[in-house]
């Protein structure tokens, strides 16, 4: 075996830093990632707008439910490991390793059209804040770059530096989601509060499965809390109650806050002006409600909610990273952490750089950022989580088949197995809406080659696993195995 250069700056060990997270700062990490204000200015009024049913309200409590069954069997098994590579992990462990090393490969590419497609909407939101408070228009990339950087930068600091600064923003965007819904409450439409969005009957019609597709997709992040299992300070716990608090705080808030939306436009209008109004449509009600210093004050956390799931998602990416590194799935050097900040910083900066190389293509060839990037890339990123959830669900049964871990049979087969047959139904809704999630035509190409794609994707890392079984059979070996017996990263396998 030949040992490859040391990266300057970095240690071999191929550890995080162990006990720096605690469940707030771990919540505070995946909420920033599902990008509340974004949901619910966004998510919603697009359900609203393309499915006609007014029963949003009820889709989040349905989804939230679904995903707290999903999260029993999920933090049961992250009991039993701590790795930051999650479902790639997980799948490994549960499935097989070509199924995770399939996982992994899909994880990558959702993850990073997750993140990267953020830089479209920070134009779009920074943008006419910059021109009305100092009579300034610049073009969306250099918004981007200047998000960009200061993500670069982050990236490769101390973990609780980061949790910190999304500590600050994720409070501040949950109380104007608060302070907004509230208000709407207090203006009801016809001077009575409403509750008809909030009958289940509301969901049943030709499109329900694009809005319980919509609403899952608003949770996307919750699952990343096990990413962060190697630096919590006391991982069993922490990523249980994290995990639990993400899942019904998200799912409350979006009720709350799409129900009251309702009741300020009137349940019988709500649809009409989320298609004249869109995203505006929530500083519009807090314009008349709250007057316009608030609507200010949102649409800056707006922008930076944004700026709060780009930190977010690129941690995560960054240590999913980290983890194939480490086990040589991907180059050995990403598997290498900062001397002083024990950050994933090697892969840290291949993020930074992949996000770079996405802004300047998109700048150079000059394409619509919004839509071409943000909407685009986040909805198929969003798809590609989906099939990994659901996957991961497989892999908890399969896991406890084998070996029950001293579960109860409620974690161990009853939720996971209720779990994998509701998230099956939900991917089969996810595919067949796919054209009117992205909103293209039913005959776009687009419709069917993103969900192929992520398909073909996951069977070449099926395929490379294989591979590596018979000509790298240590290798192979250590696929999903963490940080407590893969070789050390200053050795090649």
């Amino acid at each position: 075996m030949s040992a490859p250069p040391r990266a300057v700056g970095a240690q071999p060990t191929g550890s995080l830093a162990a006990g720096r997270l605690g469940v707030p700062a771990v919540l505070f990490f995946v909420m920033s990632a599902a990008t509340p204000l974004t949901v619910v200015a966004g998510v919603v009024t697009t359900g609203f707008a393309t499915t006609g049913l007014i029963g949003i309200p009820v889709a989040f409590v349905v989804v939230g439910l679904v995903l707290a069954v999903f999260s029993v069997g999920y933090v049961a098994m992250a009991r039993h490991m701590a790795n930051s590579g999650a479902f790639y992990t997980f799948v490994s462990r549960g499935v097989g390793r070509p199924a995770g090393v399939g996982a992994a490969w899909v994880a990558l590419v959702a993850y990073n059209a997750l993140q990267v497609g953020l830089y479209g909407a920070i134009g779009g939101a920074a943008g006419p804040l910059l021109k009305d408070w100092f009579g300034i228009n610049p073009d969306w990339w250099v918004i981007a770059l200047f998000a960009w950087a200061l993500v670069a930068v982050l990236g490769v600091l101390r973990i609780d530096v980061n949790g910190t600064i999304l500590a600050v923003l994720l409070c501040t965007e949950v109380l104007i989601i608060l302070v907004y819904s509230i208000a709407d409450l207090t203006s009801p439409a016809g001077g009575a509060i409403s509750t008809a969005t909030l009958d289940p009957g509301n969901l049943f019609g030709d499109g329900v499965g694009a809005i319980l597709v919509l609403a899952l997709l608003g949770f996307v992040g919750f699952e990343a809390s096990v990413v962060f299992s190697e630096e919590a300070k006391d991982p069993k716990r922490t990523i249980r109650t994290a995990t639990y608090v993400a899942v019904g705080a998200t799912a409350v808030l979006y009720t709350f806050a799409s129900w009251a939306m309702t009741v300020a436009t009137g349940p019988d209008a709500i649809v009409d002006r989320s298609r004249d109004e869109s995203v505006g449509l929530i500083f519009g009600l807090a314009g008349g409600n709250l007057g316009s210093t608030w609507v200010t004050i949102g649409e800056v956390l707006f922008a930076t909610s944004i700026a709060a799931a780009m930190i977010s998602f690129h941690n995560t990416i960054a240590r999913y990273m980290f983890a194939l590194g480490r086990e040589r799935m991907l180059p050995a050097a990403l598997g290498r952490t900062g001397e002083r900040t024990q950050a994933p910083r090697n892969a840290s900066l291949v993020q930074s750089v992949i996000g770079l190389v996405v802004i300047i293509v998109y700048a150079i060839g000059g394409w619509e950022p919004t839509v071409h990037l943000f909407f685009w890339a986040g909805t198929s990123g969003g798809l590609g989580v989906l099939f990994l959830i659901t996957l991961t669900a497989l892999a908890v049964l399969l896991f406890f088949r084998r070996d029950r871990h001293g579960e109860s049979l409620w974690s161990r087969q009853v939720a996971p197995a209720v779990a994998l047959i509701v998230l099956v139904v939900v991917v089969v809704l996810a595919v067949r809406n796919f054209d009117a999630l992205l909103g293209v035509a039913p005959d776009s190409a687009l419709a069917w080659a993103i969900p192929v794609a992520f398909v073909v994707i996951g069977l070449l890392g099926a395929g490379y696993a294989t591979w590596l079984r018979g000509r790298r059979p240590a290798v192979y070996e250590a696929i999903g195995s963490g940080a407590s017996t893969v070789e050390p990263a200053s050795a090649e396998a």
